[in-house]
Formats: C-alpha cells, structure tokens, sequence
C-alpha cells in the first residue's frame, strides 16, 4: 500500500520499520518537530525522523496540522492511508477524511480501556493483568473509533513501563502489517467499541511520582514499576529526593508508614499502610542509580529513620 506515516518516540519508529519491512510504499512522514534535549538542550531530531533519514523518505514536521498550508504535502502524497502512532498532534477533520482507507492508528491498550496518552503507565497503576495493541480507524473523538483488530499482551509481575512499552512496540508493528492486506481489500472490518468498559489514560504528571507511604506496599510497587523510566517514583531522605527504580512488595508485619524497619544488602526494608516494599535500586539527586547493596556504601541508612516529607 502507499501509506503516509505519522509518529514521534521509539514506539512509532518500530511500527514504521515494520512497515518499510513489509515493503509498503511510505510517501511521506509526519513527525513533531525537533526539540531541545539533553544538558546543552540542542534540538534533537525524533526516533522517527532519524529512521527517516535513513532510508531517505520524505519529511514533514509542521507544528500544527491546521490550515491548507499544512495540509497540502499530505494531499500531494496521494496515499491510500495514513497509519498514526503515538504522533503527538491533533488530527483535524480536514486530515481524518483526506484518505480513502482513513487514519488508522495503533494504540498501546485493548480499547476502550485506558484511551488518552498514557495507557502503559495506567494499566500498571491499575494492577490489570493484561494490556496489547489495538488498530482503530481514527476519528474526532479521542481514541473512539471503530476497532480493526486487537492483540492482547499479559502484563508481567515484573514489568516496567519500560518493558511493556518494548513489547508493545513489536507487537504494533506486527498488528498494523497484519491488519492492512484486509482494510484495503475490504475484508476486515471496525467494529465500534463497545459502550461499558471506558477508562481515560490521562498524561502522568511529574507530582505523581511521589511515594505516599500510607498506601499498600503492593500498589506502591506497582507505581515504582509505571515510572520506569520517567517521571521515576521518588521519595525523601534526610530532606533530599530518592529515586526508587526497583521495588518488591513484602508481607511482613510493619510499622508507621515511612520508616525504615530493616537495611540489608539486597534492599532497603520500608514500612507501608499495609505491608512493607524493600526498596532494591535507589539513586540521590545528581547521583547514578545504584543496587541496594551500592547505594548504601556511599549512604549508610539505619532501621528507625523515616523516609518521606517529613523525613
């Protein structure tokens, strides 16, 4: 098919290298425009636009996608489609019925749960026991249209956002090269979502990375996993922020939330609302993230001390 692509981070440069693998034509990329990154905040190209120039595919990076002006390298690219992955801009109507096959886009939950930015992270802070893919025809609504096909994908005891992201990433690509051969013959139809089960996937605030340690030690695991690798999940020691990167939850009689019950070389032991989480990969502010057992080396921490605001 000849295919416009739209999308920014990694996980839509797996998506369109599957694509090119498959042998679809791609006419032209859509990615976000250049941003500052890093200490020198030097504009650093998109994951996608650095496979673009690879494989030397047309580049459009427009700040917005309103007025003909935008418009117009979408409509000379003379696609059957535009295949969307987490692009980072509103579509306007003007775009969504520019092709005859429409938007199709590959989302990162098994809709119509966790539709909106961050289903990743909100089905791990939700303790559900299984995200995966989903290829929908786009419209106005926000992840509301009508579903191609869906894939699901278990959720680890042990995954990050990081690892889910990965695995959704390939199963993307997978999904989306599965489900083109029969949009475009007409044989594999969107059925609309269904109307119970609707869960909002709202962007993760930096303020909600802050450990409560009145909460249950399993759901604080579970969001020291959501924040791999940002915002991160921290806490406070000695009045300074502590990063938590790994944590496992213990059933072990506990104490007032936030204290310190036992220091080992396998991790730091913290009372909880219910239960107690032994912190196992810690890191101060402008510091490396550190094992347990490294960690307390530089920062010795003695059953007794308190962690968090008020610590």
């Amino acid at each position: 098919m000849r295919l416009v692509f739209a999308g920014t981070p990694a996980f839509a440069r797996s998506a369109l290298q599957a694509l090119l693998d498959a042998g679809h034509e791609i006419a032209l990329v859509l990615t976000r425009p250049d941003r500052p990154a890093g200490r020198g905040l030097k504009p650093r190209p998109s994951e996608v636009k650095a496979l673009a120039l690879e494989r030397g595919l047309p580049l459009h990076q427009p700040a917005t996608l309103q007025g003909d002006e935008a418009c117009a390298p979408l409509q000379a690219a003379a696609a059957q489609a535009m295949v969307v992955a987490a692009y980072g801009l509103i579509l306007p109507p003007a775009v969504l019925d520019l092709f005859a096959l429409g938007c199709i886009n590959i989302h990162a939950s098994l809709l119509p749960r966790w539709r909106g930015a961050a289903p990743t992270q909100r089905a791990l802070l939700a303790g559900d026991a299984q995200t995966g893919i989903s290829i929908m025809r786009m419209e106005a609504g926000l992840d509301t249209g009508p579903v191609y096909l869906t894939r699901a994908l278990p959720i680890g005891a042990r995954d990050t956002a990081q690892t889910l992201h990965d695995k959704l990433a390939v199963l993307g690509g997978e999904c989306i090269v599965q489900a083109l051969p029969g949009i475009a013959a007409g044989t594999l139809n969107a059925a609309p979502q269904p109307e119970t089960g609707v869960t909002y996937a709202h962007k993760i605030g930096k303020g909600e990375a802050e450990l409560d340690w009145r909460c249950s030690a399993a759901e604080l695991e579970r969001r020291v996993r959501a924040f791999v690798p940002f915002p991160v999940a921290t806490t406070r020691l000695r009045g300074e922020v502590l990063r938590v990167w790994a944590a496992r939850p213990l059933e072990v009689p506990s104490g007032p939330p936030g204290t310190v019950l036992e220091v080992a070389a396998d991790g730091v032991v913290v009372a909880c609302g219910t239960g107690a989480l032994c912190l196992q990969r810690l890191q101060r502010a402008g510091g490396k993230q550190l094992p347990a057992r490294e960690f307390l080396l530089g920062t010795p921490l003695a059953p007794g001390e308190r962690l968090g605001p008020a610590a």
